[in-house]
C-alpha cells in the first residue's frame, strides 16, 4: 500500500512520486491550504493539500486527528521560512495528489500528543497511549535491549531453552499464581516465579551454557518496579566460579549500554560487601551517585545519658547511626519536621539532629535540642567521625538495625534528590558476600536471603550447625544507580550440602523429598559445579528509557492493584467453567469486582 515510510524520505527523494500510509497527527488549514502532519511508526512528515485538487482537498477538510489515511504525491523542498528543525523530515514535504481515508476515528478520550493524561485513563485506552512518541521509543528500546542480549549470548555460545509455564507450587518464596487442573481434580499448577530449578536441571543435563528471556509471575504487593508478571533474563553456566559469572555479565552490560545509549561503562564494575553496603548506606542496593554516607556511632553512645541513644546502643541488634548533610544547616525547622514524618514511614520513632554552626568551637558551635544530654567528648567525636564542617547538619537514627538502616537509608536518597547533590552518570556496583540466611523472629526459623539453592562458602559449611548467622553465601547482586538489576549465585551441586541447608531451614526429610526430591536425585547423577544469575528486563528497560516506573516500558501492564483496565482482567468465570474445574466461589469474593464496576 505504500512505497516508503515517513521518516525514510530525505532531500534525495525530491521530485519522486511516493505513496504513504499512517495516522493524522494533526491538521491545519492555513489560508485555503491544508497541512497534515502524517505519522507512522517511523516518524512524521508534512503533507500539503492544495485547493486546486478539489476532491483531495474536500477529503482533507474532513479528516481529524487519528484518522488513518493513504497519501499519493510528490516530495518537494519546504520553503525556507517553513523548515522545521524539530523533525527529521523538516526540510521536505509531500504535495498530495490523492488522499484516501482508510479508516475514521471517533471522539478520543485524550489526544495522543497530550503529556498530562491520568495514568488510569492511559491504561484503559493503552492502544492510544502506545501511539505516543515516548511510548513508541520506550517499547522499541526494550526490543533493542532483548535483541542485544540475544546477540551477545549467541556469540558466547549460550543456547536459549524454554522451561515450563505450568509447574508445581513452592510456598517458600513469594505467593504463587495457581492454575486449577481440570484433568487432575483438586490439584493445581503454579505459574513460575523463576525457572530456577529447571535451569539448574538443564545444566545437569549437559547444556553447559543456558539462557532464557522468560516471563515470571509473583503474587505480591506491587510497586513502581513490580508487576504480577514480569520478564527476566535467566542465565546458568557449568564449571564456573563467581568471577566467571561477574566478568561475563559486565561484558554484556558494556555491550548493551554502548549499543543502545552510546555510553561506555567502566572496564570493571565496583564491588562492595553486603556488610559495607548496609553500614555505609543502609541498603544492599545503594545509589552511589549520592555522596552521603551513614556513620556508625553506636559504641560512643552506650554510656551517654540520652536514653533514646543509650537504649538503642545497648540492644543486641541495636544501632545508632549518623548522617552528615553538608550545607544542611540551612534546612528550616519545618523541613526537618517533614523529614521526621518521612522516616516514620520506615518505622523510626523520631529524627534527632545537630546543626554545626562552627565546627571549630566545640559545644558552643553546635545547635540542637539534644545537646544538653550529650557529653563534650561525644560531641567532639561525632564532629570528627562525621567530618563535619561549618554549616553542616547531622541527622541521627537510633533503633534496631533494620529500622535505622531502612529509615536513614531512605532519608539519604530523599536528601540527595531534594538537595540536588546526586551526581550524573551510571554507577554499576556488584554487592557480594551476602549472609546465606536470615532469622525470621515471627516464625522463629531461618530462611534463605536469596533462595535455598545458593551455595555457602565452602569454609562456612560447618557453621550451618553451630552458627547459621555467620555463614556467608556465594551470592552476588548487580545494582545500578540504586536499582537492583538482578542477582545470582554459585549453586549447591553436592547433595549433602543441599540437604544440610534444607535441614537448617527447618524442612523435614519428608517435606524435602516431596518438594525437591527430583532435584536431590539429579544432584546424585553427576551434577557439575554451576552458577548463574537473573536480571529484570523491565527494570533495565526503564533505566535505559529514563523512566521511573516499569509500567512505562511494558506494552500492557497491570495497575498497582494487579488489574488491567483495558481488558478488565481478572474477571469472573462462568458457572460452567467453575463446574468443569470443580470450584466454588465464596460470596465475599465479589469485593474486587464491585470495586472496579
Amino acid at each position: 500500500m505504500r512505497t516508503h515510510r515517513c521518516n525514510e524520505l530525505t532531500e534525495s527523494h525530491i521530485g519522486a512520486a511516493v505513496q504513504l500510509c499512517g495516522w493524522v497527527n494533526s491538521r491545519r488549514d492555513h489560508g485555503g491550504v491544508i497541512f497534515i502532519d502524517l505519522r507512522d511508526s517511523s516518524g512524521v512528515i508534512q503533507v500539503v493539500v492544495d485547493p486546486t485538487n478539489a476532491e483531495s482537498f474536500t477529503l482533507a477538510e474532513s479528516v481529524r486527528s487519528e484518522y488513518v489515511i493513504k497519501v499519493e504525491g510528490a516530495v518537494r523542498l519546504r520553503p525556507e521560512d517553513t523548515v522545521n528543525p524539530g523533525l527529521d523530515t523538516g526540510t521536505i514535504e509531500v504535495a498530495a495528489q490523492n488522499i484516501n481515508i482508510l479508516n475514521r476515528s471517533g471522539q478520543l478520550p485524550f489526544q495522543v500528543d497530550e503529556d498530562d493524561v491520568n495514568e488510569a485513563l492511559r491504561l484503559t485506552y493503552r492502544y492510544l497511549d502506545l501511539r505516543r512518541g515516548s511510548m513508541q521509543l520506550n517499547i522499541r528500546r526494550r526490543y533493542q535491549l532483548t535483541r542485544e542480549i540475544r546477540n551477545f549470548m549467541d556469540e558466547q555460545e549460550f543456547i536459549e531453552i524454554e522451561t515450563p509455564m505450568l509447574t508445581r507450587s513452592t510456598p517458600e518464596g513469594a505467593r504463587d499464581y495457581v492454575v486449577p487442573s481440570r484433568v487432575h481434580t483438586g490439584t493445581f499448577y503454579a505459574l513460575p516465579q523463576s525457572p530456577q530449578m529447571f535451569k539448574q536441571l538443564l545444566v545437569m543435563s549437559g547444556f553447559e551454557r543456558y539462557f532464557q528471556i522468560v516471563r515470571c509471575f509473583r503474587d505480591e504487593d506491587l510497586r513502581a518496579d513490580r508487576q504480577p508478571e514480569f520478564t527476566q533474563l535467566d542465565v546458568e553456566m557449568a564449571f564456573v566460579e563467581e568471577e566467571d559469572v561477574l566478568l561475563l555479565m559486565e561484558k554484556l552490560f558494556q555491550r548493551v549500554f554502548r549499543t543502545i545509549l552510546n555510553v561506555e561503562l567502566p572496564e570493571t564494575f565496583a564491588r562492595m560487601t553486603y556488610q559495607d553496603a548496609m553500614s555505609r548506606f543502609g541498603t544492599d542496593r545503594p545509589d552511589l551517585r549520592i555522596p552521603l554516607e551513614l556513620v556508625d556511632v553506636t559504641q560512643v553512645m552506650k554510656a551517654e545519658e540520652f536514653q533514646v541513644f543509650k537504649r538503642a546502643a545497648n540492644l543486641e541488634q541495636g544501632t545508632v547511626a549518623a548522617l552528615n548533610v553538608p550545607g544542611g544547616g540551612t534546612l528550616s525547622r519545618q523541613k526537618i519536621d517533614e523529614y521526621t514524618k518521612f522516616v516514620a514511614e520506615y518505622g523510626a520513632r523520631g529524627l534527632a539532629y545537630i546543626k554545626v554552626n562552627d565546627h571549630t568551637a566545640g559545644r558552643n558551635g553546635l545547635q540542637s535540642p539534644i545537646l544538653k544530654f550529650l557529653s563534650d567528648n561525644v560531641l567532639r567525636e561525632i564532629v570528627e567521625k562525621c567530618d563535619c564542617q561549618s554549616g553542616d547538619l547531622v541527622f541521627f537514627g537510633a533503633d534496631t538495625n533494620d529500622v535505622v538502616n531502612a529509615s536513614l537509608g531512605a532519608l539519604r536518597v530523599q536528601l540527595g534528590h531534594d538537595l540536588d547533590c546526586r551526581e550524573d552518570g551510571w554507577r554499576m556496583l556488584w554487592v557480594i558476600d551476602f549472609p546465606l540466611l536470615e532469622f525470621d523472629r515471627k516464625l522463629n526459623r531461618w530462611h534463605s536471603l536469596h533462595h535455598p539453592f545458593t551455595s555457602p562458602r565452602p569454609e562456612h559449611v560447618e557453621l550451618l550447625d553451630s552458627s547459621p548467622d555467620k555463614v556467608l553465601s556465594r551470592a552476588y547482586d548487580l545494582v545500578l544507580n540504586g536499582v537492583e538489576l538482578g542477582g545470582g549465585s554459585i549453586r549447591n551441586h553436592q547433595m549433602d550440602v543441599q540437604q544440610k541447608i534444607f535441614q537448617t531451614l527447618g524442612l523435614s526429610d519428608e517435606e524435602t523429598k516431596e518438594k525437591f526430591g527430583f532435584l536431590l536425585q539429579a544432584l546424585q547423577c553427576g551434577a557439575p559445579p554451576h552458577g548463574g544469575i537473573a536480571f529484570g528486563i523491565d527494570r533495565i528497560a526503564a533505566l535505559l528509557s529514563n523512566e521511573e516506573s516499569i509500567r512505562e516500558v511494558i506494552a500492557f501492564p497491570k495497575t498497582q492493584r494487579a488489574y488491567c483496565p483495558l481488558t478488565q482482567a481478572p474477571n469472573e468465570l462462568s458457572s460452567d467453567q467453575l463446574d468443569e474445574l470443580d470450584l466454588r466461589i465464596k460470596p465475599s469474593a465479589s469485593i474486587f469486582r464491585d470495586e472496579h464496576n
